[in-house]
């Protein structure tokens, strides 16, 4: 009961799961485009070939580099690396993935495709995913970082929280 004295009814949920969808990206950053895959499980064989198909096509004198978080799948890659030695990998520290950019892309995309959606299979989800990023793609545009300006009493706010 509240402190008016009505009465609180929970209602339950009818969302049916049908199951989910492991997504890679990879964000080009100088052109804004992306290329994803969206894959069964999140195995390092699926990353790598998610990687395969990503450098395709890029010529071997052209360096790449590519930041990846620290999830046990991005691991043990020293024999991909030894046939893709224009391609670099660098690590994100733990916690702070926010110093990758594709995660600003991860949340325009959350936004725009999948938020108040509904998929009836993880086949249709896929579709719509791979959809989504290529009509991203084909009217994307560089990311710009951008420092925020913080004003008085948005820094006097964040302090008291901290304080808290």
């Amino acid at each position: 009961m509240t402190k008016n004295h009505q009465i609180v009814r929970g209602i339950k949920s009818a969302c049916k799961r049908h199951g989910a969808v492991n997504l890679f990206a990879a964000l080009e950053i100088a052109a804004g485009a992306v290329k994803t895959k969206a894959a069964e499980k999140k195995q390092r064989v699926d990353f790598l070939e998610f990687m395969d198909q990503t450098v395709t096509g890029i010529p071997e004198d052209m360096e790449v580099h590519v930041i990846l978080d620290n999830y046990c799948t991005h691991k043990k890659y020293d024999e991909w690396l030894g046939r893709h030695e224009n391609v670099f990998f660098h690590f994100t520290p733990t916690s702070a993935g926010w110093l990758n950019i594709v995660e600003i892309w991860f949340g325009i995309f959350s936004r725009k495709a999948l938020k108040g959606a509904s998929f009836k299979s993880t086949s249709d989800l896929a579709q719509a995913i791979s959809e989504f990023a290529e009509v991203y793609s084909e009217n994307s545009e560089p990311f710009v970082w951008k420092k925020r300006e913080v004003r008085g009493s948005q820094l006097r706010n964040t302090i008291a929280n901290l304080s808290n």
